[in-house]
C-alpha cells in the first residue's frame, strides 16, 4: 500500500466513524479529517484534496441515499478524488446508480468488510487509481435473481464468468488468479464480451465499466442493458 494514500471519511456514526479511523491509521493510511455530514465532508474535500473519500449511504437529515448523491457530487467538483461509499445493506438499485452517474475512480462496499483490512485497503487503492471496487455481495445478490436477456445469454460460461468478475472491478490479473487461467486466456475473453455486447473501443468510454453496467443491470432490469446497448440490429 502507498505510504502517501489519504482518505477524508464521512459517517454519522461516531462509534463506527472512530473505529474506521482507528483501523485505518494503524495499517499506515493518512486520515485527514472525520466529518460527521455532508456539508462538512464538501468542506474536507476541499480543504484537503484527499485520494478517496469514504462515504456512508445514509447520511442525515433523511437518511436515505445522500451518502450516493454526495459522491457523485464529489466526483464531479473534485475529479481527482475518488469516493468509497459504504452500505450497511446489499442494495444493488443504489450501486447502480453510483457507477451509472460515475464510471470511474469509485467504489462500493459492505461496512461488514471494513474488518478485512487488506480487502479495504486494496479497494481504497484500487479507487485511487482510478478503479472500480464493486462489493462482491452486491455482485452475487443479482446474479441469484438473473433474467437471461441478449445478447448476455450469447456469452459462454466462461466469458459470463470473467464478465461477472470485471462487475468486482478486478483487474485482468486479479480474473486470471480468480479463474486459475492465463492473464492472455482473460484477455481472449474480455475481448469476445465487448465484441458480444458490442461495445467499440472509444477515447472517451470505460469499456469495462459499461460491461459491468450492462452485465449487473441485466440482473435487475433488462431495460437498463438495452439502454447501454441499443437496439438489437436483428430485430431492426
Amino acid at each position: 500500500m502507498s505510504a502517501s494514500l489519504r482518505v477524508v471519511l464521512c459517517d454519522d456514526s461516531g462509534i463506527f466513524r472512530d473505529g474506521l479511523q482507528l483501523l485505518l491509521e494503524r495499517a499506515g493510511v493518512d486520515v485527514a479529517a472525520s466529518v460527521s455530514d455532508v456539508a462538512a465532508l464538501h468542506a474536507a474535500v476541499a480543504e484537503q484534496l484527499p485520494d478517496v473519500a469514504v462515504v456512508d449511504v445514509r447520511m442525515p437529515p433523511t437518511h436515505t441515499d445522500e451518502g450516493i448523491r454526495a459522491a457523485v457530487s464529489l466526483r464531479r467538483s473534485f475529479p481527482q478524488v475518488g469516493v468509497l461509499v459504504l452500505s450497511t445493506y446489499v442494495d444493488a438499485a443504489w450501486a447502480l446508480a453510483l457507477l451509472d452517474a460515475v464510471p470511474d475512480s469509485v467504489g462500493y462496499l459492505l461496512k461488514d468488510r471494513v474488518d478485512d483490512v487488506a480487502g479495504l485497503l486494496a479497494a481504497l487503492e484500487r479507487v485511487a487509481r482510478g478503479g472500480v471496487a464493486l462489493d462482491a455481495e452486491v455482485v452475487a445478490s443479482l446474479v441469484a435473481t438473473r433474467r437471461h436477456t441478449e445478447p448476455l445469454e450469447q456469452l459462454t460460461e466462461r466469458e459470463r464468468a470473467v464478465l461477472a468478475a470485471m462487475a468486482q472491478g478486478l483487474s485482468n490479473s486479479g480474473i486470471a488468479q480468480t479463474l486459475f487461467v492465463s492473464v492472455k486466456t482473460v484477455e481472449t475473453h474480455v475481448a469476445a464480451v465487448f465484441r458480444t455486447l458490442g461495445l467499440q473501443e472509444s477515447s472517451t468510454d470505460n469499456r469495462r465499466v459499461k460491461a459491468a453496467l450492462v452485465y449487473l443491470g441485466a440482473q435487475s432490469d433488462p431495460r437498463l442493458a438495452r439502454a447501454f446497448l441499443g437496439p438489437d440490429p436483428r430485430r431492426e
